[in-house]
């Protein structure tokens, strides 16, 4: 067997690992928000999120990922690789193309998991159904075209963006922040003050197992980035990835502390989260300690965003757009500051950041990416919601909100406890 051929068995074992430790983020999402959503919608989150893994990869396969990864035209689109067909000799890798295709679909249900957080408690089943479709066939792999894809207009630019602070998480947590915005906040989370009322979570320890294997999970995200079992900078991505996490979760403590006069639990999980979205840009390509400090500042900016939403009477359950939305954007910033040109030389630019002497030019690319992500996510999202609006309704009933998903929806309780469910059934019935 030839060294090649080796090289080639290596990659394809590292990628398919770090593509099921991605997946398994998937349990890691359901777990969360089925925590700090309310008992009565649990089997609608772990519904939501089975949605995102069968029907998101259905339609990544026969779309999504020929729209993204395709042959280029234009640095807009992709134009073949739908069903896995068609002229594909663009991607030049060391593991095939179905391989890739495996990972790549990894990313594609983290994307919509995003989402689903941000509409918990309220959105009617079948059109997350139809949301899926659209964000997993169409809305993710266009902007993931244009960074990533060999000939994407932004990658051309210059875009940085390792494993997704822009592409997978600025995206999604804008595109939760427009689904959010128009279904509305739940039954009774503001006051007709527009105070925030306290909805409490069903279980944090649940809730915390969550963010454990998210945490995980995004060692695979990141590390797997590299698509190379061999890289030499796999070490060095799981080092900053740890040290962002624990940062963005040691900030809020003491933020937390100072702020409420107490450690919010929730927000302390949520900054954890934060410092892994924020470094997910830059892991490879950024030093130990601006991790630490990036991790820090999308910490303590969760905790503002969350507030901010609060403020305007914008309500998202699990704090999808405060966690994703806003770290990844300024994740995605970061890279123009603090990327170090020898670690961007393996990527064939070389870049340097505004602190280490390369001016503005990677920070106006990033911050052009950016911009133009987080309007494609958003608006795109808009428009998707108010056409399924029209197909179905994109919110349940009052009374099954009232009710709950769990038995309105679905027809069954995530726990056993039989004089509870006739009650429900009961009042259903009315």
């Amino acid at each position: 067997m030839d060294l090649a051929a080796i090289q080639s068995g290596l990659d394809t074992i590292w990628v398919v690992l770090t593509a099921a430790m991605i997946l398994l983020m998937e349990g890691g999402f359901a777990l969360l928000e089925a925590g700090f959503v309310r008992q009565k919608n649990a089997v609608s989150i772990i519904m939501k999120v089975f949605v995102d893994i069968a029907f998101g990869a259905l339609i990544f396969f026969f779309f999504g990922f020929g729209l993204m990864y395709g042959k280029d035209f234009y640095g807009l689109i992709g134009t073949t690789g739908f069903i896995m067909g068609g002229d594909l000799s663009h991607i030049q890798l060391t593991i095939t193309h179905d391989t890739y295709w495996l990972f790549q679909c990894a990313f594609v249900i983290a994307v919509i998991s995003i989402v689903s957080g941000a509409v918990a408690e309220r959105i009617n089943f079948h059109a997350y159904i139809l949301f899926t479709v659209a964000m997993t066939g169409f809305i993710y792999p266009i902007a993931g075209h244009w960074v990533w894809s060999a000939g994407g207009w932004l990658g051309g630019l210059g875009m940085i963006d390792f494993a997704g602070s822009a592409t997978i998480h600025a995206l999604g947590g804008f595109a939760a922040l427009a689904a959010a915005i128009l279904i509305g906040p739940r039954i009774g989370k503001f006051s007709e003050s527009g105070a925030a009322n306290i909805v409490p979570p069903s279980n944090l320890p649940l809730a915390s197992v969550g963010a454990f294997i998210l945490w995980f999970g995004w060692f695979g995200f990141n590390s797997g980035s590299t698509l190379s079992a061999t890289n030499g900078s796999i070490g060095h991505i799981a080092v900053t990835t740890m040290l962002a996490a624990a940062s963005g979760g040691a900030t809020c403590i003491l933020f937390t502390m100072i702020r409420y006069r107490k450690a919010d639990p929730p927000m302390v999980i949520n900054g954890s989260l934060a410092g892994l979205v924020g470094i997910t840009a830059g892991c490879a390509f950024v030093s130990d300690l601006a991790a630490i400090l990036i991790g820090a500042v999308c910490g303590i900016a969760m905790v503002f965003a969350t507030e901010f939403l609060e403020s305007r009477r914008i309500d998202d359950p699990v704090g999808a757009f405060a966690v994703h939305g806003v770290s990844g954007s300024l994740g995605a910033l970061a890279v123009g500051l603090f990327a170090q040109p020898e670690l961007t030389e393996g990527i064939g630019q070389g870049y340097s950041g505004l602190l280490y002497g390369g001016g503005f030019q990677l920070l106006g690319v990033q911050a052009l990416g950016l911009v133009v992500i987080i309007i494609w996510g958003f608006s795109m999202t808009w428009i998707a919601f108010k056409l399924i609006n029209k197909m179905v309704p994109i919110r349940v009933s009052r009374d099954e909100e009232l009710v709950g998903l769990d038995v309105g929806i679905h027809g069954v309780p995530a726990y056993s406890q039989e004089h509870d469910f006739i009650e429900l059934k009961q009042l259903k019935n009315r």
